[in-house]
C-alpha cells in the first residue's frame, strides 16, 4: 500500500450559480494535463451535468450506469482534449446517502481501479450548498471556491464557508476570483471576502488567482472548445494556466492507500451519518 502514489483531490465549488465554475473546472483540468498531470474531471452536478457540453462530448453512459452495475467507471470515462478524462454526471442520480451496500462497494471498487493511473481528480460540484455539494466538498483534500464581483456571489460564498466551517470543522479554502477587470480587482474582491471571514469565522482563505472577463472565454463556450486550447494567448487562458501552475505546486496530502478510495469511503460515511441524523 505504501507504494501507491497519492492523488490530489480537489473540489471546485461556488456558493452561487452563474459564476463560471464549471468552465474554470474544465480549463484548469486541461491546463494541468498540459503540465503533464494525469487528470480526471468528475461532473458531480447530479441535476444539471454540463461538463460534457462545454467540451463538445457526447457520452453514451454516465455515473448512473456505474451505480446500477451496468458499467464500470473505466467504461463510462471518456477522453477529452489534451488527455483530460471525464466522468460524466447525469440528472436524477440517487444521492450518495441512498446507495445500497452493493452500490457503495461497486463505487469504491470502481475508483480504486483507476487510482494507479491518475494524479489529479477534480470534482466539479453543483452550485449552492445542498447536502450533496457539502458532502463532495468535505470528502476532498482541497476546496477551491469561485467568486465574482457580485454581492450575491460574496454572500453565498460566505454562507458556504460558514456552513463547512461551523458544522463540519473545515478551515482551509482557496479562492479564485472570476470575470474581474484586472488582477488588482480580483485581489480586492478576495480581500473583501477574507476580511469578513477573518472577523466572524476561524478559517484561512488563500488566493488562488484571478481570471479576467474575456470575450474569448464566451467565444470558446460557443465553440465548445476550452479557452486554454482555442485561444491559448488570450488573457483568460493565460490566467487559467497560471492558476493551474499554482495548484500544481501545492503539496499533495497523503492518505493511506491513496486518496481515491478514501474519497469515496468518506462520501459514504457522511451519507450514513446524515441518514442517522
Amino acid at each position: 500500500m505504501n507504494n501507491i502514489k497519492p492523488v490530489r483531490v480537489i473540489a471546485i465549488s461556488s456558493g452561487k450559480g452563474g459564476v463560471g465554475k464549471t468552465n474554470l473546472s474544465v480549463n484548469i483540468g486541461i491546463a494541468l494535463s498540459q503540465l503533464g498531470q494525469r487528470v480526471v474531471l468528475m461532473d458531480a452536478d447530479m441535476g444539471l451535468a454540463n461538463v460534457d457540453i462545454l467540451l463538445g462530448l457526447y457520452p453514451q453512459f454516465n455515473l448512473s450506469h456505474v451505480l446500477s452495475g451496468e458499467k464500470t467507471l473505466n467504461e463510462i470515462m471518456i477522453e477529452g482534449p489534451a488527455g483530460l478524462r471525464v466522468i460524466p454526471g447525469a440528472s436524477g442520480i440517487q444521492k450518495m446517502s441512498e446507495l445500497t451496500t452493493i452500490e457503495q462497494a461497486s463505487v469504491i471498487h470502481a475508483f480504486s481501479e483507476i487510482d494507479q493511473d491518475i494524479d489529479v481528480l477534480i470534482v466539479d460540484t453543483a452550485a449552492g450548498i445542498s447536502a450533496s455539494v457539502v458532502n463532495f466538498s468535505r470528502a476532498c483534500q482541497e476546496i477551491i471556491l469561485v467568486v465574482c464581483d457580485e454581492p450575491t456571489s460574496l454572500t453565498d460564498a460566505y454562507a458556504y464557508i460558514k456552513l463547512l466551517n461551523r458544522d463540519y470543522g473545515l478551515s482551509h479554502f482557496h479562492v479564485i476570483t472570476n470575470m474581474v477587470q484586472s488582477v488588482q480587482q480580483g485581489q480586492l474582491l478576495f480581500q473583501k471576502l477574507s476580511k469578513v471571514t477573518d472577523r466572524y469565522l476561524d478559517v484561512t482563505l488563500k488566493f488562488a488567482g484571478a481570471v479576467p472577463y474575456d470575450e474569448y472565454l464566451r467565444k470558446s463556450v460557443q465553440k465548445q472548445v476550452p479557452v486554454v486550447m482555442g485561444f491559448p494567448r488570450s488573457k483568460a487562458a493565460l490566467a487559467l494556466k497560471s492558476v493551474a501552475a499554482r495548484i500544481n505546486s501545492w503539496p499533495v496530502k497523503t492518505q493511506a492507500g491513496g486518496y481515491i478510495e478514501f474519497f469515496i469511503e468518506r462520501m459514504i460515511q457522511y451519507g450514513s451519518q446524515r441518514d442517522v441524523a
